[in-house]
């Protein structure tokens, strides 16, 4: 089987790295940025740091901060027009996955025309997005070094899932300084959406050694320092591996996709506008049980097993069981909630919509195997 790879340009890891951009932004010969991040990034000063950076490079800019968690088309489309009528050359995400997003869906739109609704799928732009530089700000999302955005579409109540190579970033900043002030329970979420990615691109029908590789250095370091950074935000050698592991999860399931989890999480953080690394979190032991279910699911968990310093003697159920509980161990260890119950508004009345959501979305296409709608229904409620 043939496979694409593709990964970031150039990226910047470390304390200080936003620093680096100075040089760089040179080499782009860029004028104008637009900065796109949220409200709290902007009143804390974060954003007035990137433009200082921005300033000393030569690059004037104006900010964008209404990006809103799990930003929908409207706050894409307000983007859009704020970019233009500035005439800018360059944007600059700043935050996670929902300022990254917001300025891969603008880039796409300005570049080819017409409306983010168009671009839902694989590879529907012709043209490369106009520039962009992400300084991630969590440690969980991967947008910053993916093909993959997503924006939320508030009539059908459900996420558009966009994979699209036109989109990549040109720059990909992990700054440590953005990310040590992040809470615990963000910490928990975005940390647990990462190995969600890694364990995922292990599990997918389009894995390669290459991703494999990625992927199980991911899963292996997310289960180690993981707790570290939630447990103390501050310690710096924590922040800086989750950063480098979020960064090589993406890179691994940008190219060989997700699967059940993620397909499931869209859904039902479209629906009920739930954070995304959360609904990952929550149904990511459930899913695993339900792979267990079936040859093709159980064939995978020897890899997760080997990453996890685990014992691959005996039994694929035996090895399965040993890899959900040391992931449930991790939940428990992070805060993480164990039910969807515990979720705001989550009601099994909505079920059978969001699995008919879920078995359309992208992510569905590269899961191990395919189940059925009704199956779907059944990892919904036993996550309840």
């Amino acid at each position: 089987m043939a496979h694409r790879l593709e990964q970031v340009k150039t990226s910047f890891f470390g304390k200080g790295a936003i620093r680096l951009l100075i040089p760089e932004l040179a080499k782009m010969q860029v004028r104008r940025a637009l900065i796109v991040t949220d409200r709290f990034l902007f009143d804390s000063k974060a954003a007035e740091r990137v433009g200082d950076v921005l300033l000393e490079a030569g690059v004037s800019y104006a900010v964008y901060y209404n990006v809103k968690p799990n930003p929908g088309i409207d706050v894409v489309n307000e983007c859009i027009r704020a970019a233009q009528s500035l005439e800018v050359d360059l944007l600059v995400a700043l935050g996670g996955g929902s300022a990254i997003d917001t300025a891969k869906a603008a880039s796409i739109v300005m570049a080819n025309g017409g409306s983010v609704e168009m671009y839902e799928g694989v590879d529907k732009s012709v043209r490369r997005g106009i520039p962009i530089v992400a300084v991630n700000t969590t440690a969980g999302t991967g947008s910053e070094c993916t093909a993959f955005y997503i924006v939320t579409d508030p009539a059908r109540k459900t996420k558009m899932s966009m994979v699209d190579h036109n989109c990549m970033v040109a720059v990909a900043v992990n700054d440590t300084d953005f990310m040590s002030s992040m809470p615990p329970k963000l910490t928990a979420s975005t940390g647990v959406d990462a190995l969600t990615h890694a364990i995922e691109a292990l599990f997918s029908v389009n894995a390669n050694p290459i991703t494999d590789k990625d992927a199980a250095w991911a899963v292996s370091v997310i289960m180690e320092y993981l707790p570290r950074a939630f447990a103390d935000g501050t310690d710096e050698e924590a922040r800086t591996m989750m950063a480098y592991a979020e960064y090589v999860a993406g890179n691994a399931f940008s190219n060989a996709g997700l699967g059940m989890v993620h397909a499931m999480a869209h859904a039902l953080g479209g629906h009920y506008s739930l954070p995304h690394g959360v609904c990952n979190a929550v149904l990511l032991p459930y899913v695993l049980a339900f792979d267990m279910s079936f040859q093709e699911g159980l064939e995978r968990f020897p890899k997760a097993a080997l990453a996890m310093g685990l014992p691959i003697g005996g039994s694929y159920v035996q090895i399965a069981r040993s890899v959900l509980s040391n992931i449930r161990n991790l939940l428990r260890t992070v805060e993480i909630p164990s039910k969807l119950s515990e979720l705001k508004g989550v009601d099994p009345k909505d079920f059978e919509q969001l699995s008919a959501l879920a078995m359309q979305d992208g992510c569905m296409t590269t899961n191990p195997f395919q189940p059925t709608m009704e199956q779907v229904m059944a990892v919904y409620s036993s996550a309840m």
